[in-house]
């Protein structure tokens, strides 16, 4: 697998690039646009607080928690954004987690707590595939429900994931503008921004003008441009080692399953047909040795 080439825009999915495009301060307002389109109209963002992510690391001896992204809302709600390249198995698992642990450390300081939490969002950005999704969806609003009447049961406590890989919607001059929704604007940009020469013309809202020229890579300063390299090379070796891990348990079943099937098709032979090892071990073009070995097998079994 080729190192991919330098383009014109940060790619958002790696390490640097997401935190560089939604955690500055100064425009803060793009990761509030972005917000905004997720929650889809249900809720409202007019400000962040954007807070440094070991905040919320356990404020007691015990390991720390490192998330992307962690902020806090004008009406003291949390936020925890997190952009997974690499599939992880127990990643709802460990969204479950980090959400406990803010709640954790919220209430852990109070002497007095009269148990009213505030409201509480895992946001997952995620470049794989759920296994459990076999409709493809690419985004879910997940949130705690009662089974019996379908009703929502508490509503301060939320999981958003977007499975980039199922999202191939395409979009052309045709399309009206007002019939993409913003949050597909959204993924759209955060699936094909670094492979992008200029912005595509349904991306035409200030918000996203502002998100194209903060992005271009000749805006980077040296030891930015060195931290993106770098980023780009840490994401682009763990890609490579999973291709490479991939390829030699593609090849390690396709030996096991070749290995398998000759000895069914040598079995048979014996079994049926009264032929030599000789004639057998050069119709089936495996060795005498391995026939011999396998009609041993067989005599033991007798």
């Amino acid at each position: 697998m080729d190192n991919p080439k330098l383009g014109r825009y940060i790619d958002p999915l790696t390490d640097f690039g997401f935190k560089y495009l939604f955690s500055n301060e100064p425009h803060k307002d793009l990761l509030i646009s972005f917000l905004n389109s997720v929650f889809q109209g249900r809720k409202i963002i007019k400000d962040l607080k954007i807070g440094a992510t070991e905040q919320i690391a356990d404020f007691s001896k015990h390991r720390g928690v490192t998330v992307d992204l962690y902020c806090t809302g004008k009406d003291g709600e949390r936020f925890i954004i997190e952009m997974q390249r690499g599939s992880q198995e127990y990643f709802k698992d460990r969204s479950i987690y980090y959400t406990s642990r803010v709640i954790n450390r919220l209430v852990g300081k109070k002497r007095k707590w009269n148990y009213e939490l505030p409201e509480v969002y895992f946001i997952g950005i995620m470049d794989f595939r759920f296994n459990d999704n076999p409709d493809r969806n690419y985004f879910h609003d997940i949130h705690l429900t009662d089974r019996t009447s379908g009703q929502e049961f508490y509503e301060k406590l939320g999981y958003i994931y977007i499975e980039l890989p199922n999202f191939d919607k395409e979009f052309t001059t045709t399309d009206r503008i007002e019939d993409i929704s913003e949050l597909d604007k959204w993924i759209y940009v955060l699936k094909h921004l670094s492979h992008l020469n200029k912005a595509p013309g349904f991306l035409n809202k200030l918000i996203f003008k502002k998100l194209f020229k903060i992005a271009e890579i000749v805006n980077l300063k040296n030891e930015e441009l060195m931290s993106y390299e770098s980023s780009r090379k840490a994401q682009w070796d763990y890609d490579n080692s999973i291709a490479y891990a991939e390829k030699k348990a593609t090849e390690r079943g396709m030996e096991r399953g070749i290995e398998k099937a000759n000895a069914a098709v040598v079995k048979n032979m014996i079994q049926k047909s009264g032929l030599s090892n000789e004639q057998i071990s050069e119709i089936v073009e495996i060795s005498i040795e391995y026939v011999q070995k396998i009609r041993e097998e067989l005599g033991r079994q007798d």
